[in-house]
């Protein structure tokens, strides 16, 4: 059985699309987005309003407290069991958004990484704010040079996970990514088919990402992560508050900078989201590409879903 996979960089169009599969069949939406998990981060994830989900089953969204993790191997798990249990109701699944990792880890397997430390991650914070991220990078380089290479110096999400992964390990990040991977889509009776919604130009979706920054803002954005911050819970080295935003919105509350540098430091974070997802999507060579950026995007997009499912 084929399952279309509707994925693209933020600002896409691929809910516009999903929503307009979902008017002609069907259809329940999985949201592949590491972001979406959150409850109570509604305005800074760009997550469906309450009428579009009501147009559809949507699962996978507002499923964890934002102070909780959710790993790329549990959404390997929900989403393979999701499938099953849409496919048993007679509806069409239909996985949708950006989260490229998920997607990895659901169509080719993950490989052993050590879960999250919270201490670990906390000695790592603190060397951080006295020293800085470029000198962590650089005692990156000096146990994983391979993993080092690939990341800013200014990397503070990836070069702190590489760095923990040695320190509960021993073992680099690259030497362990190379490794068999343990958990595997192999006999999944599925066959996942991504349609890759990319910009023929990529400075219309650079605006539509600004326009996008700016409606969040006007929308109460800051609002709502001063909501987070009152919690007392929550803190800018766990995952949810390291959503593209939420940390430069978390930053401005924190007077690090003034109002029109955090606007600024948002979109280039989310510009920075998007050319990583685009790099995931170029590697994909099954892909079906859509052009994100044509008038007819969310028709095209319509017709390769019905295609892939036979509808």
């Amino acid at each position: 059985m084929s399952v279309a996979c509707l994925l693209g960089p933020t600002a896409s169009g691929k809910t516009a699309a999903a929503l307009e599969f979902a008017a002609r069949h069907p259809v329940e939406i999985i949201s592949v987005d590491s972001a979406l998990v959150y409850r109570e981060m509604d305005i800074g994830t760009a997550k469906p309003n309450a009428q579009e989900r009501a147009a559809a089953p949507h699962h996978l969204i507002d499923i964890i407290d934002p102070a909780d993790s959710y790993s790329a191997a549990q959404f390997h798990d929900d989403a393979l069991r999701l499938v099953g249990e849409i496919v048993a109701r007679g509806n069409v699944p239909l996985l949708v958004g950006g989260t490229m990792l998920y997607y990895k880890a659901l169509t080719q397997g993950l490989n052993d990484l050590p879960r999250a430390d919270a201490d670990v991650r906390a000695r790592l914070d603190a060397d951080a704010e006295r020293d800085g991220w470029p000198a962590l990078h650089a005692r990156l380089a000096s146990v994983d040079p391979a993993t080092a290479a690939r990341l800013a110096p200014n990397d503070s999400q990836r070069i702190q996970r590489a760095l923990e992964i040695f320190m509960l390990t021993g073992h680099s990040m690259s030497v362990l990514l190379a490794a068999p991977r343990v958990v595997s889509a192999d006999g999944a009776p599925y066959r996942f088919v991504p349609l890759a919604l990319g910009p023929s130009d990529r400075a219309v979706l650079h605006a539509r990402i600004e326009a996008r920054f700016d409606a969040m803002l006007a929308h109460g954005f800051i609002d709502e992560v001063k909501r987070l911050r009152a919690r007392g819970n929550l803190n800018l080295s766990m995952p949810s508050m390291r959503c593209v935003g939420y940390r430069q919105a978390w930053e401005y509350l924190d007077d690090a900078y003034g109002y029109d540098e955090m606007r600024d430091k948002g979109v280039f974070a989310t510009r920075q989201l998007c050319k990583r997802q685009l790099t995931w999507l170029r590697a994909m060579p099954e892909r079906v590409v859509i052009d994100c950026c044509a008038g007819d995007a969310t028709q095209m997009a319509v017709e390769a879903v019905e295609r892939v499912v036979g509808a």
